[in-house]
């Protein structure tokens, strides 16, 4: 099996801080594979690269050390402290291939986390998309890897409104020559510099700037399998799973609200309404397309820095049942941020490497499941793209292209 990097947007984040701390855990038989999709029994038998064996790096807007980032983050999620110190000589080698990443139009609260303040503006579009290329060539050489796969966790970037250089591969690449920065966020750069490099790439983020038209069809173009938006570690996945019992019961639903309190760096740049904006569209487009109808419905996020990496959703339901008769069902969900994406990051870049293992290219639609939106779908019951993956695992020990 060829080596295997993962390069993260947003390397000191706490999700991306997770998968490392995590994937070195497992090496020391510290941690288990919990919450990892691909450990399923359905899986057994495909050849897919070895979690504990992925090299570690990417981009981050802020002067941070890995040590410093995962002892912050083992702290507010309370974990097993005698973990830290068995794993931080592995953590300090992670730490040469952290590189300065781009915040690139990227809004207010995304540039005010920035340290230091960006300068992007100084620089062209086109030597940026160099310069993101070489972070990824020199950590290819560095570690001695086949394949890098590009993981987005960074910060939610306010939406990009849509714009003709966003249609066609020549019109996107015209767009970068001519500087035009009002058509482009730094994740749209990000993901220029992936595939151009030849780098499987996941938009784990809602920024709908990340995988625009003109990107997917380069994609496909160059033989690059992609995949997005915005991971669904929580409310979103109850709400996924639950709305085929509404569905099998003939249940109506008439209004779903959701309220959701988080803290982090994700909950305090989500405290802007521009980048929330971004959010609360991936988390709030399921239901009409998931039900076929559309119930009222709103989706509440707030930021409560207390919590630090903690998250808790709380959904109201009203239905209407026999008779007329008006009921509810509430959940509260309540979880560590990181650790319900972690696991999901590490089967995203097994998946991703082995789509590019078998020749595949374009969005990778077998991987829905791990979405709120995933781009390219039209099927959003759980259970549904659960089945999608599921296919796509025996077709792929079937062929025997991935051996």
């Amino acid at each position: 099996m060829n080596r295997t990097g993962i390069f993260f947007i947003g390397a000191s984040g706490y999700i991306a801080t997770a998968v490392i701390a995590g994937a070195l855990a497992m090496r020391k038989g510290l941690c288990k594979r919990a919450g990892m999709v691909t450990e399923l029994p359905r899986f057994s038998g495909l050849t897919l690269a070895d979690p504990e064996s992925f090299a570690f790096g990417g981009w981050d807007i802020r002067q941070t050390s890995v040590i410093e980032s995962a002892r912050n983050f083992f702290r507010s999620s309370q974990l097993p402290s005698e973990i830290l110190p068995l794993i931080e000589a592995d953590l300090v080698e992670v730490g040469p291939n952290i590189c300065r990443g781009v915040s690139t139009n990227c809004g207010k609260a995304i540039e005010f986390i920035s340290s230091p303040p960006a300068h992007d503006r100084d620089i062209t579009l086109s030597a940026q998309v160099r310069m993101l290329r070489k972070d990824i060539q020199e950590f290819r050489e560095r570690n001695s890897l086949e394949s890098i796969i590009v993981v987005n966790l960074a910060s939610t970037e306010p939406p990009l409104e849509e714009r003709p250089s966003h249609a066609s591969v020549d019109e996107f690449e015209r767009c970068i020559e001519e500087d035009r920065y009002s058509e482009v966020r730094a994740s749209t750069l990000y993901t220029y510099a992936a595939i151009l490099e030849g780098c499987p790439y996941i938009n784990f983020t809602p920024s709908n700037a990340a995988l625009l038209p003109a990107l997917i069809m380069l994609a496909g173009e160059r033989g690059v399998p992609v995949m997005g938006n915005d991971g669904k570690t929580g409310e979103t996945l109850v709400k996924s799973a639950l709305i085929p019992m509404f569905l099998l019961r003939n249940l109506e639903v008439l209004s779903w609200e959701g309220f959701n309190i988080l803290g982090n760096m994700d909950g305090q740049v989500l405290s802007d309404p521009e980048n929330k904006e971004s959010k609360i569209k991936t988390k709030d487009s399921l239901l009409p397309k998931a039900l076929g109808y559309s119930p009222h419905s709103s989706v509440h996020i707030d930021y409560v820095p207390s919590l630090d990496d903690q998250k808790t959703a709380w959904n109201f339901i009203h239905f209407r049942g026999f008779f007329e008769t008006k009921m509810s069902l509430q959940f509260i969900w309540q979880g560590y941020d990181s650790i319900l994406a972690a696991p999901l990051v590490l089967d995203l870049a097994r998946l991703s490497e082995l789509s590019k293992r078998r020749g595949e290219a374009g969005l990778m639609r077998h991987l829905a499941s791990f979405f709120k939106a995933p781009a390219g779908v039209e099927e959003h019951l759980l259970h549904e793209q659960a089945g999608m993956l599921f296919k796509y695992a025996q077709d792929a020990k079937q062929s025997g292209v991935h051996t």
